[in-house]
């Protein structure tokens, strides 16, 4: 199996984060920008494909289906499922935009992965959903694509891979997002998963471990 992943384009709330307190997060569109970005990630995608069909994933935000639709390959897949699991970590009520700055404070100086956000979840909780995602689409059977795209967001991606390569939650932590409409190929040899290419690291993992 070969999976690659996308990141969506440019939206609404990269550019201005007080969106959220007038757009359920959601809802949140993209940007000319984004639009743009995901048009010209088209023939990338294409590329990577090498003819084959695959099976798409998509988070069903807005986001993400917009950039989906905007790469154009809809005919060239042979299914599109929109997946919940791989939706963004719910942030709860973003209303409020000096509790939500309050938030991204404690949730940076506690950690992504175990803080829980008000009425929402923490990294953990998405952990939890991507792994019942992975667990289903590793043991699909003889008859799924043996090529597969997930359009999902960046925290999500990020614990696709913990998940997939086993990395520990202080390596998760040390790692950046992807850009938007930045993407990773991972393959699998028939014995062990490879990455294409390292995610950026902010800073060395506490415990030593490396993506490699």
């Amino acid at each position: 199996m070969r999976i690659i992943l996308l990141r969506h384009a440019e939206s609404l709330g990269s550019v201005d984060q007080l969106a959220y307190t007038r757009i359920p997060d959601h809802a949140i569109p993209l940007t000319e920008t984004g639009r743009a970005e995901a048009v010209a990630t088209g023939p990338v995608i294409k590329e990577l494909l090498r003819g084959e069909r695959p099976a798409v994933y998509v988070s069903p935000y807005l986001r993400t289906r917009e950039t989906l639709r905007l790469l154009s390959i809809d005919s060239d897949c042979d299914r599109v499922v929109q997946e919940p699991r791989l939706r963004e970590q719910d942030w709860g009520n973003l209303q409020d935009p000096q509790d939500q700055e309050v938030q991204r404070q404690r949730r940076h100086e506690f950690g992504h992965f175990f803080y829980r956000l008000p009425f929402g979840e923490s990294g953990a909780d998405v952990d939890d959903r991507v792994a019942g995602f992975l667990a289903e689409l590793l043991h699909s059977g003889g008859t799924h694509p043996r090529s597969v795209l997930i359009v999902s967001h960046g925290l999500t991606l990020r614990l696709l891979c913990r998940r997939l390569f086993g990395w520990s939650v202080d390596l998760f932590e040390s790692l950046s997002n992807l850009r938007t409409c930045e993407h990773r190929v991972l393959e699998h040899d028939g014995d062990k998963w490879s990455l294409d290419r390292p995610f950026g690291q902010w800073r060395e993992s506490p415990d030593g471990e490396t993506q490699g």
